[in-house]
């Protein structure tokens, strides 16, 4: 005895056969784990006894014999890198910033001719507005740029109007200073100094050899309450700058809404000779220029329609006063 059965079963079948060997023939019952030759030809059983998956040859070869997908080649990829960097450039016009050539020299020496700037588009979406101080872009309010010639763009200007960071030859828009946000009382006497809200201004920034504000009956001597929801602005280049000053006879009363301005110029990006920011100059700091008069203020909030509807009962009372007290 000692012998180990060969197809001995796991279990309660060991009971039927302990003492009694079994023979070496003797049939397997179906379903009986066996060892010795089976268990070697059996690929999924490792040493421990137990069982494994069986893995297919047949599919693993097939698995590497088959070929990698082939990348794509540039030019099939080429379109698609197109459509995206398109998308891509007006997102990037359309909310973020975009950039502006400088066509004349109505902001000399702050801005050159031919200078590139980029505006910050961002900041408007989020309910700012323009301050005094800042350089703005904004589209022409009321035909300003009537009988001026357009620009003629050069091929790098073409290319990025064409993918859409800059604007196109044939968009009328204009870049000047702030210098009155509503409620304020701008006002110039002879050569200046330029008055905001009574405060004269320091104007570094004006262009060599110009005067602050010009002498002229033709817009240059003037005293305006900038209505709200506007700005007065004026060029760096006084006297050479077709502003606010020279256009009070338009709709807007030489005013510029503030929903026409594109955003702010933040930084001279180009020629590279010339690059530095646009930041805000000292003088609008001041203190006490940011307190308007008690009646600019009231003409900024009211409309022109509802200021004639509020004294018009009061002219009409005190008429009928008046004639009353002649009869009487």
């Amino acid at each position: 005895m000692g012998d180990v059965a060969v197809g001995a079963r796991s279990g309660h079948d060991g009971e039927e056969h302990r003492g009694h060997p079994v023979e070496a023939n003797a049939p397997v019952p179906d379903g009986a784990m066996t060892s010795g030759n089976d268990a070697a030809g059996d690929e999924g059983m490792p040493d421990d006894g137990q069982r494994r998956p069986r893995t297919e040859g047949a599919g693993a070869g097939e698995a590497a014999d088959r070929p990698r997908k082939q990348p794509r080649s540039f030019w099939k990829e080429l379109p698609i890198l197109v459509v995206i960097a398109l998308v891509l450039a007006l997102l990037i016009k359309t909310f973020l910033v975009q950039a502006f050539s400088i066509p004349s020299a109505s902001m000399q020496d702050t801005l050159q001719v031919g200078d590139r700037v980029l505006v910050d588009k961002l900041t408007p979406w989020f309910g700012s507005q323009p301050e005094r101080g800042e350089v703005v872009v904004f589209h022409d309010p009321a035909d300003w740029l009537a009988g001026e010639p357009a620009p003629t763009p050069n091929a790098v200007q073409k290319v990025l109007s064409w993918i859409g960071l800059m604007p196109s030859a044939n968009e009328k828009d204009l870049i000047k200073r702030v210098i009155g946000v509503g409620g304020d009382t701008v006002q110039c006497k002879g050569t200046g100094p330029l008055l905001v809200n009574g405060h004269a201004l320091n104007e570094p920034y004006v262009y060599p050899g110009n005067t602050p504000c010009t002498d002229d009956e033709l817009g240059g001597q003037f005293k305006v309450t900038v209505p709200k929801g506007y700005i007065w602005v004026m060029g760096d280049h006084r006297q050479n700058s077709r502003d606010s000053r020279y256009n009070q006879s338009d709709k807007n009363h030489g005013m510029v809404p503030v929903k026409d301005v594109v955003g702010r110029a933040i930084v001279k990006a180009w020629p590279i000779n010339r690059w530095g920011t646009l930041p805000i100059p000292d003088t609008f700091d001041q203190p006490g220029i940011n307190q308007q008069t008690s009646a600019s203020a009231a003409l900024s909030v009211a409309p022109q329609g509802v200021a004639v509807a509020a004294v018009l009962p009061v002219a009409v009372w005190r008429r009928r006063r008046a004639v009353k007290a002649k009869r009487g």
